[in-house]
């Protein structure tokens, strides 16, 4: 039963969740109880309790979700080998046909971004990530500047909305995808998508939670977006990468500025497309257009010449820390 007055959405989601939860023994013929947790975007997130068993967190997708190159199968695939690894929390169902997924509740503490504006939990990201990027490889890739690519020729074939002057970039963008060639980076299992509300704090170690776009990566790519995503000032992006890589690198720095960016630009694109299809109330322009002023300031600002240039330069590390422990 829901708490609280069940409202027509409402009863659907308890529709939905019947059937999700038939799928788990241990809810099988129970009564239980849900409550909505907030924050998600795309997705419908419960918490859901009954009598004698351990709580859950049930995950009932959203429409269009191919539109936003989604990938369920490889999602399904994911969050299974994140739990493997001790990155994510346990698997119970993981259906790529709906997009369900039921996972162990972690009772802890969801981040804000202004909470990531510390050096101390930046270097405990910093080492989670470390133990997920050397866990197995995912299944499949995950470039933002394909990401983009698609996104774009969605938003034309729909004729979705484009920021002013967004065309105006690729130049740009080709430059920077050019110069990132230059050294070659062996992709790793990466979240891609680390805002601060997918990193739970349980009180002794952190989570990745929510691999909607999980894939094999530049690590840069998730340092920076993560930099990003919690809008911090440059000096937290050399703290996060220092404290991945074990020494300080120019080149390294560059690298994961450059493809925030890039997370930038692209997400931009996202918000686009949630902006024209989602029926969440949420106002997804406004926030892709705080993401994408800031993208402009870098193509326009004075600083990116010198990051393509430093992002081609040697990277000469010197002993490198050995701790590869996990996050804490």
């Amino acid at each position: 039963m829901t708490l609280g007055r069940e409202s027509g959405a409402a009863v659907l989601g308890r529709a939905e969740l019947d059937d999700v939860l038939a799928q788990v023994p241990q809810f099988a013929g129970r009564r239980y109880r849900y409550e909505p947790i907030a924050g998600g975007l795309t997705n419908r997130l419960y918490k859901v309790s009954a009598d004698g068993v351990p709580p859950v967190a049930v995950r009932l997708a959203g429409g269009k979700s191919a539109l936003l190159a989604i990938d369920r199968a490889a999602e399904s695939r994911n969050i299974e080998a994140a739990a493997r690894a001790g990155v994510g929390p346990r698997v119970l169902i993981a259906d790529p046909a709906n997009g369900s997924s039921v996972v162990e509740w972690i009772d802890g503490h969801t981040f804000e971004p202004a909470e990531l504006d510390d050096e101390r939990q930046l270097t405990r990201i910093a080492a989670l990530c470390r133990h997920l990027h050397a866990a197995s490889p995912f299944g499949n890739d995950f470039d933002m500047f394909v990401v983009q690519r698609g996104y774009l020729d969605v938003v034309r074939q729909h004729g979705f909305r484009l920021p002013p002057r967004y065309l105006e970039f690729e130049p740009q963008v080709a430059r920077i995808r050019s110069a990132l060639g230059t050294t070659r980076t062996t992709p790793v299992p990466c979240h891609n998508d680390l805002l601060a509300g997918n990193i739970l704090d349980d009180g002794i170690r952190l989570w990745f939670i929510d691999y909607e776009y999980s894939g094999n990566n530049d690590p840069c790519f998730e340092l920076g977006n993560i930099w990003s995503e919690a809008t911090l000032p440059p000096d937290r992006l050399d703290q996060l990468v220092t404290a991945y890589y074990g020494y300080r690198s120019a080149a390294k720095i560059a690298r994961a500025r450059l493809l925030a960016l890039m997370s930038q630009y692209g997400w931009t694109l996202w918000a686009s497309i949630q902006d024209a299809v989602s029926t969440a109330d949420f106002d997804f322009w406004s926030w892709g257009l705080e993401k994408y002023d800031r993208a402009v300031a870098e193509f326009d600002g004075p600083d990116l010449a010198r990051l393509i240039d430093e992002v081609q330069q040697p990277d000469r590390p010197p002993h490198r820390l050995t701790d590869r422990s996990r996050g804490s």
